[in-house]
């Protein structure tokens, strides 16, 4: 952003799926400007009525994720300069999600695909039993940490190209975390995943493009988790059919 540059052209969407539209704000730029601050700056200063989510500010909670000049992105994070396009900006809500006002979407859809995934735990032992220890370096550890830093902010779900086209996909976050329960050592039903996940709408639905590993904030790779259930699904199924 230059020096002599002394405001921003900042187009937010505005009212629902069904009759929204963008406006324009004029937003003063200053140093060290974040996408939130922007958008805070509007709802502080010009429209208190528009809507929007936000938390930590941190990158912590994931909460403020927003789609910025049309890539998904935690707007507490992503600096105004690195993506400044001339002196406009376009600020609308996560796509693949419905929206609820504004800059706000309804995260119900993304959590349920995370229940119909079975990306729970399935205990094998009751609070009576002794804990069981788990070896941090275990090869099968090892795969399931590489998933447990998503805090769902759905991004990946909003960049994915084949949650626009097929509703019922389940979604990379969800797929991730059915892939990091399936190599739990802790885990009881092991086979329940693996048929929750090799459905209609289940991992062979993706078309391995990359976008969520792409554009994850945290650097996790839901598409190399993906893989592995396509893999173990696979597996599986012949293994039924001897």
């Amino acid at each position: 952003m230059s020096s002599k540059q002394e405001s921003m052209d900042v187009s937010v969407w505005r009212g629902d799926e069904q009759s929204g539209r963008f406006e324009h704000f004029e937003v003063p730029a200053q140093e060290s400007q974040t996408i939130l601050d922007v958008v805070s700056w509007i709802q502080q200063h010009q429209d208190p009525t528009l809507s929007y989510r936000y938390a930590c500010r941190v990158g912590m909670c994931g909460s403020c994720a927003m789609m910025v000049n049309g890539v998904p992105r935690w707007t507490c994070r992503t600096h105004v300069k690195k993506v400044l396009d001339g002196n406009r900006l376009e600020v609308a809500p996560l796509r693949n999600l419905p929206v609820i006002k504004d800059l706000a979407t309804d995260m119900d859809p993304f959590f349920d695909k995370w229940v119909a995934a079975e990306g729970m735990h399935h205990p094998s032992k009751t609070r009576d039993d002794p804990i069981e220890t788990i070896n941090p370096e275990s090869a099968d550890r090892q795969v399931a940490n590489a998933g447990i830093e998503c805090i769902n902010c759905s991004v990946c779900y909003a960049a994915c190209d084949t949650v626009s086209g097929n509703p019922d996909y389940l979604g990379p976050a969800a797929l991730q975390r059915a892939w990091t329960v399936y190599n739990d050592a802790k885990d009881a039903d092991k086979q329940l995943v693996l048929d929750a996940v090799s459905g209609r709408g289940g991992c062979h639905n993706c078309h391995s493009q990359g976008s969520c590993t792409m554009h994850c904030p945290n650097e996790l790779n839901p598409l190399d988790a993906i893989a592995g259930l396509k893999r173990a699904s696979a597996a599986s199924f012949f293994k039924r059919r001897r």
